[in-house]
């Protein structure tokens, strides 16, 4: 069902004039219907959208974000910018996922009406799951969705072995955070926010994470931060309190893996398929396999000129890839 929230999204992008936004939310119906089950309706407003887009293309609101300028003394080396046009119906995600996405999505949309109530939209987001499972993709969408760069911190330039220089270019970023909206991504985040309790642990990695939490704590910026890992029990557990929520990308089950099958291979044959075999040579791998899995067999198709994909090269194909664990919860 359409929630209220989207509704009142709809009537005021379209009081606006904003069509781009307009549109935006409507893909978002689209794609939590198409998760309800309501495979049908969802496809339908799809397809309604994109002809009025052709129709009636949109004109920006505003002008373009400027890239930005390739930055001031040692940032060039600690960020790498893109300008994604991933949206959320690109996705195969868990409901729980896309319902937490959407709402992240809506508030950042609606942050002028939330503060005239002295409220502010949800902008920090640990992204925890095995890899492969879209979380550094949901990154991108977000980015595509909002319109905004997409800035992913380099950790092989931002940690060095001196720890105080490290702190200093963690500064760095979060000045450029402030002054340039933008997605900000921390991936593989460990590295930097690891347990200070651990045996192994030294004075000088504990004040670069007391760091990071201090940044994260007096941030007041427009820009949203992203932070990801596959390991969430190396985090230290006040990295937790430090976001305003955490979304947990689980393994695909048989629904979401059918569908990463069936959208890599839409130019395809899928007719004969026997879903049973493949959808249990399917358990345990994440959406990225799959959806290698799924090239692999559509490409031994094209080699032997067939437009069918047969069921025991796919299986064959799943067969062939590494399993994923999922990993426990982190702390809160």
């Amino acid at each position: 069902m359409v929630s209220s929230d989207q509704v009142f999204a709809l009537v005021q992008s379209h009081s606006e004039g904003d069509d781009s936004q307009f549109y935006s939310v409507a893909m978002q119906v689209a794609a939590k219907e198409a998760r309800a089950g309501r495979a049908k309706f969802a496809q339908e407003l799809r397809d309604l959208v994109d002809q009025v887009r052709v129709q009636s293309p949109v004109t920006p609101r505003v002008a373009p974000v400027t890239p930005l300028v390739l930055p001031r003394g040692d940032v060039a080396s600690l960020l790498s910018v893109s300008y994604p046009d991933a949206r959320l119906s690109d996705l195969v995600l868990a409901p729980e996922v896309g319902d937490a996405i959407e709402t992240l999505l809506l508030e950042q949309r609606q942050r002028d009406m939330l503060a005239r109530h002295g409220l502010t939209p949800s902008r920090r987001v640990l992204l925890i799951g095995p890899p492969g499972t879209g979380k550094t993709f949901t990154a991108h969408m977000i980015a595509g969705e909002l319109g905004l760069p997409l800035f992913v911190i380099r950790f092989d330039a931002l940690i060095t072995k001196f720890m105080g220089e490290t702190a200093a270019k963690l500064r760095l970023v979060f000045d450029e955070l402030a002054e340039t909206r933008g997605v900000y991504l921390f991936d593989e985040v460990d590295a930097l926010a690891g347990d200070r309790g651990m045996s192994n642990d030294v004075g000088e990695i504990r004040r670069v994470l007391n760091s990071f939490l201090l940044f994260l704590e007096s941030d007041a910026s427009d820009s949203i931060i992203l932070a990801a890992t596959n390991h969430p029990r190396l985090l230290d557990p006040a990295v937790f309190r430090r976001f305003d929520s955490v979304i947990r990308f689980p393994l695909p089950d048989e629904d979401a893996a059918r569908a990463v099958v069936q959208n890599r291979l839409s130019g395809f044959n899928l007719s004969s398929i026997s879903w049973p075999r493949v959808l249990e040579a399917a358990v345990g791998l994440s959406h990225a396999e799959i959806c290698v899995a799924a090239e692999n067999a559509a490409k031994r198709a094209v080699l032997t000129r067939k437009s069918r994909i047969v069921t025991d090269s796919l299986v064959a194909a799943l067969q062939g890839r590494p399993r994923k664990r999922s990993e426990g919860s982190g702390g809160d």
